[in-house]
C-alpha cells in the first residue's frame, strides 16, 4: 500500500482540524489546553485509507505564535491541504503557511474553501477568484478548490477524491536510501518505556535495529514498531512512525532529534546553500541572525553571504549559515529562516554543503556550489575528493553527501577517480595520485644518490618525505602503482 503524508495549512480558526476530523473521525487536538481554548497548539495525526492509499494527515496549529510548530510539521509532508475559511478569506499565516510550503519544495496540493456553510453562493464565487488569484504562478496554480462544509458535509466527497487523485499522483518516498527519522514527539508510555514518532523520510526501520540519535550521538535500539497504531515489523520511508526505544530516555530525544543508521552521518554547524528571501521581507544584511528551521528542528543562525553584502527581497543568493547549535542536516535538504524580530518568515533554502572549505579571495564561491548544487553525481564527487588532502573513502563519500552506496559506487566509478580497496574503498584524484608517485620515486633515488650503500629506504622515512601526513595505507597502495620502479623488501 502506498503511503502518503498531507499536511494542513492556513489561517488560525479556519477549520483545519474540524475538516480533518471531518474526513477521518479522528480529532487531533489531544492537548487539555487545545481542547479548553479551542485552537491547536501542537501538531496532530491521523490517517485515512483511500482508494488503496494510506494517507496520514499531520495537522498544524493556524496561531502566529506556533508557526514554529507547523514548521516541525511541515516538512515531510507530500502534498498540501491548504484551508482557507469562506468567511474570512485569505489571510496573514494562510500566506505565511502557503510560503513555507513553496519554500520547502512542495509540489502537489489542493484548496479547501472551509465554512461554506457559512456564505452565499455569490460569496463563495468571489472567494474562488481571490484564492485563483493568490495562488497563480506558484505549484498550486490549477489545483482543485473546493468549496467544504465539516458541519452539513458539503463537499467532502470531493474532496476525498481530489486526494485520493493527487495522492496516486505523488512519488513515494525512497525506502533504498539511509534510514532518517526527524523526531517530532517523544514521551513515555507505562509497560513501554520511550516513544518517539516521526514521519520517516526515507529507509526502513525493523525490530531490535540499533540507531543512532543526532545531535547527541547517543545509541539506541528499536524494541517495537507501530505505523498508524498498529504494531509492525518494519516501517517504511512515508509513513507515520512511532518506535518504542531502548538506551535513553525521553527528554534525551526531544524534537529535533533525528535518528540514522549508526557511524554513518555527523551533525554540522556549518553549512553552504542556496537562499532565498520572500519578497515581502527587508533585505537581509551580511551576519543578519535568525532563525533557522529545518526537519523538526530548529535553531539561532548567521547568515554570512558568500557574494555581495546584501540579498534584495525576492533574489536568491548563495550563503553560509552558521548555527548556534548542531543539527544532522545533508546536501538537498529545505529549510526556513525566519527573523529575530519581529518573528515572521523571510526566506528558505536548500542544503548543498554541510562541510563548508574556506574560499580564497581569488575564488567565486559559486562556481563551486553550482557543481555541487546541480552537477551529475561524478561531477560533484570529483569535487569532494580533490578538496581532500589525501582523498577520501567511500563511506566518508556518503557521509557527505547522503547517497545510498550504489550512488556511491556509481559516482566513483564515472568520475574518473582511483580507487584504492585497502583498508577500506578508498577514492583519490588521479592528477594527485600520479603526482604522489612521482614524488615517492622523487623521493627514493635521492635517498639512493646520497646512500648507494643502503640496501634500500624505510618506509616510514619514504612516507615521512614524500607523503607526510597520509594514511599509512594510502603508500603501500601507491607503491603498488609504480610497480618495476619501487621494489620492497623483505
Amino acid at each position: 500500500m502506498k503511503h502518503v503524508i498531507v499536511g494542513t495549512a492556513g489561517h488560525i480558526d479556519h477549520g483545519k482540524t474540524a475538516l480533518v476530523k471531518a474526513l477521518t473521525g479522528i480529532d487531533t487536538d489531544r492537548l487539555e489546553e487545545e481542547k479548553r481554548r479551542g485552537i491547536s497548539i501542537d501538531l496532530g495525526f491521523a490517517p485515512l485509507e483511500l482508494d488503496g492509499l494510506r494517507l496520514g494527515f499531520v495537522d498544524v496549529p493556524g496561531h502566529e505564535r506556533f508557526v514554529k510548530n507547523m514548521l516541525a510539521g511541515a516538512w515531510g509532508i507530500d502534498l498540501v491541504l491548504l484551508v482557507v475559511a469562506a468567511d474570512e478569506g485569505i489571510k496573514p499565516q494562510t500566506r505565511e503557511h502557503f510560503h513555507i510550503c513553496r519554500l520547502l519544495g512542495l509540489r502537489s496540493g489542493l484548496v479547501a474553501l472551509s465554512k461554506a456553510d457559512l456564505v452565499d453562493p455569490e460569496m463563495l464565487e468571489l472567494l474562488r477568484l481571490e484564492v485563483e488569484e493568490f495562488l497563480a504562478g506558484s505549484f498550486l496554480e490549477g489545483a482543485p478548490v473546493i468549496a467544504v462544509s465539516a458541519v452539513t458535509g458539503q463537499g467532502l466527497e470531493a474532496l476525498r477524491s481530489a486526494l485520493a487523485r493527487l495522492a496516486a499522483e505523488v512519488p513515494e518516498k525512497n525506502a533504498s536510501a539511509h534510514f532518517r527519522l526527524p523526531v517530532d514527539r517523544s514521551f513515555s508510555l507505562r509497560g513501554f518505556g520511550t516513544i518517539v514518532t516521526g514521519t520517516l523520510i526515507s529507509g526502513v526501520a525493523s525490530r531490535e535495529q540499533e540507531l543512532e540519535a543526532h545531535p547527541q550521538g547517543r545509541r539506541v535500539r528499536v524494541r517495537g514498531i507501530q505505523v498508524h497504531g498498529v504494531p509492525v515489523e518494519r516501517a517504511v520511508a512515508g509513513q507515520r512512525t512511532a518506535l518504542n526505544l531502548t538506551g535513553a530516555e525521553p527528554a534525551e530525544l526531544p524534537r529535533g532529534t533525528v535518528l540514522t543508521v549508526p557511524g554513518l552521518f555527523r551533525a554540522t554547524t556549518q553549512l553552504d546553500c542556496r537562499l532565498e528571501l520572500l519578497s515581502e521581507s527587508r533585505p537581509l544584511k551580511q551576519r543578519a541572525p535568525v532563525h533557522f528551521h529545518a526537519g523538526t528542528a530548529e535553531t539561532a543562525a548567521e547568515v554570512r553571504l558568500l557574494e555581495g553584502e546584501r540579498l534584495e527581497p525576492g533574489a536568491q543568493a548563495w550563503a553560509r549559515l552558521v548555527l548556534r547549535e548542531p543539527m544532522l542536516l545533508l546536501p538537498g535538504d529545505r529549510f526556513i529562516i525566519r527573523m529575530f524580530s519581529p518573528v515572521v518568515t523571510i526566506g528558505g533554502g536548500v542544503v548543498v554543503d554541510i562541510a563548508p572549505r574556506r574560499y580564497r579571495r581569488d575564488e567565486v564561491p559559486g562556481e563551486r556550489l553550482s557543481v555541487l548544487a546541480e552537477g551529475s553525481l561524478a561531477e560533484r564527487a570529483r569535487v569532494l575528493v580533490r578538496e581532500a588532502a589525501w582523498g577520501m573513502s567511500l563511506s566518508e563519500l556518503i557521509a557527505r553527501t547522503g547517497w545510498t552506496n550504489a550512488e556511491a559506487a556509481q559516482a566513483a566509478q564515472a568520475s574518473g577517480l582511483v580507487v584504492i580497496q585497502q583498508p577500506q574503498s578508498w577514492l583519490l584524484d588521479r592528477a594527485r595520485c600520479d603526482s604522489s608517485v612521482a614524488r615517492l620515486v622523487e623521493a627514493l633515488g635521492e635517498f639512493h644518490r646520497q646512500n648507494p650503500l643502503q640496501p634500500g629506504m624505510p618506509k616510514q622515512e619514504l612516507r615521512a618525505r614524500a607523503l607526510s601526513g597520509s594514511p599509512p595505507f594510502l603508500m603501500d597502495a601507491l607503491i603498488e602503482r609504480a610497480e618495476g620502479v619501487v621494489a620492497e623488501g623483505e
